[in-house]
């Protein structure tokens, strides 16, 4: 025979009283009635334990011992005795008109930090997928309230709001997602930011973005005070791109078998030299011997890659300044055109060198929302894409908030 607290410690529900259980395939039916107790009249205030009648009611709980789980709950109706008012008893775990546990509900929000999709959750505790909608989009999170030392800002693919692109603002330096933006647009960044008064625009001290030019706008704006940083992978990339055209153009000229070669080695010609394998070294030795053009292209390269080990900004410009030089004489177009890039953008790419931030988590941040929005075939909803990015981040606040109690 179980006694009340050993129900109390299997079932983790207060003053529930097993009485029966049953299976029907993997469901587990429990048969079970709340302690009875007096209880306070919602009406008049007056104290009763007249039990009016007894009603039976399906409730769903988390899953038990691999079944799903189901109280048949035999809920008490008291009446009381001053008034004639007649109520349901109180019931801990069972909000009102619900027919779930509490524990259930706040399961789902739990399941639903993981990249996965509300089907997904749904198959799991046995809850319709509208259900679990209904209980997400009690989750709710505002905007910050304020701005970090370190902002950077990217945009994804979300398709989503009738947007194709979905801007992201993050804090790299504490890892954290601070929001999520309907789309990329100027005017609404304007807007956004704009809610902002200039003291707490002016906490922030490095602004790190890609190289779409109405970032950097929105940088020399609201946050004039900032030291605006470029991605490094952003610029790195505009020199593998140069390459990659001239090897493309070049590998026209021959039969197929040496476009082929070409094509296939791709992988070694763009990777940098220094972390070659003797063989691969000999392999991209043989492919540079066929075209001039191609081998001046490849020492360009490799020349870029030698600034980026540079330590301080003052060595990097002028080796830069060399590098374009260089480039503009080489004429090469694809490297004449990214020499332009690099000047336009010279600024942002120099600081690089005296400061360590990148939009590295932001890109992290951006896979990741590509894989929940790959899993649930897509958000129409854009507040409930934007909050469930936020739930699927919301450990990295409390990460945060607990590494400040510890150092306070």
């Amino acid at each position: 025979m179980l006694y009340n607290y050993s129900t109390t410690n299997l079932t983790g529900l207060q003053d529930l009283i097993l009485k029966n259980t049953d299976y029907f395939g993997n469901t587990l039916l429990i048969s079970a009635e709340m302690e009875r107790r007096s209880h306070k009249c919602p009406c008049c205030g007056e104290i009763t334990d007249k039990i009016h009648d007894y009603r039976t009611q399906m409730i769903k709980d988390i899953s038990s011992f691999g079944n799903f789980v189901i109280i048949s709950l035999r809920k008490r109706r008291y009446v009381c005795k001053n008034c004639g008012k007649r109520f349901y008893e109180n019931i801990s775990f069972l909000p009102k008109y619900h027919r779930m546990t509490n524990r259930l509900s706040a399961w789902v929000i739990n399941l639903l930090t993981d990249v996965r999709s509300f089907s997904s959750v749904a198959r799991e505790v046995n809850l319709s997928v509208s259900t679990v909608i209904r209980i997400f989009d009690l989750v709710g999170y505002s905007k910050p309230q304020s701005l970090p030392e370190v902002l950077a800002i990217d945009e994804f693919k979300g398709n989503t709001g009738k947007e194709k692109y979905q801007a992201i603002i993050t804090d790299p330096k504490t890892g954290v997602i601070l929001d999520i933006l309907p789309d990329r647009k100027q005017s609404h960044l304007i807007q956004y930011l704009k809610q902002y008064d200039k003291k707490e625009r002016a906490k922030v001290q490095f602004f790190v973005s890609d190289m779409w030019k109405p970032y950097r706008e929105l940088s020399e704006v609201f946050f004039k005070n900032s030291v605006y940083l470029v991605d490094k992978y952003h610029y790195v990339r505009q020199i593998i791109w140069a390459f990659e055209r001239t090897r493309k153009r070049i590998q026209k000229k021959y039969s197929k078998e040496y476009r082929l070669l070409f094509k296939n080695s791709k992988h070694i010609l763009t990777k940098r030299r220094s972390k070659l394998k003797e063989e691969q070294l000999m392999q991209v030795e043989a492919l540079l011997y066929v075209s001039d053009e191609l081998r001046t292209a490849y020492y360009l390269k490799e020349s870029f890659y030698e600034i980026l080990d540079c330590k301080d900004k003052e060595t990097a410009k002028q080796m830069m300044s060399d590098w374009i030089y260089d480039a503009q004489s080489s004429d090469n177009p694809d490297y004449d055109t990214c020499s332009i890039t690099l000047i336009n953008w010279q600024t942002g790419i120099l600081n690089t060198f005296d400061y360590p931030y990148t939009n590295g988590f932001t890109e992290g941040c951006n896979n990741r929302i590509k894989v929940l929005k790959r899993n649930a075939y897509g958000y129409r909803n854009f507040n409930r894409f934007r909050n469930r990015i936020l739930h699927i981040f919301s450990y990295q606040k409390q990460k945060v908030s607990d590494i400040q109690k510890e150092v306070a």
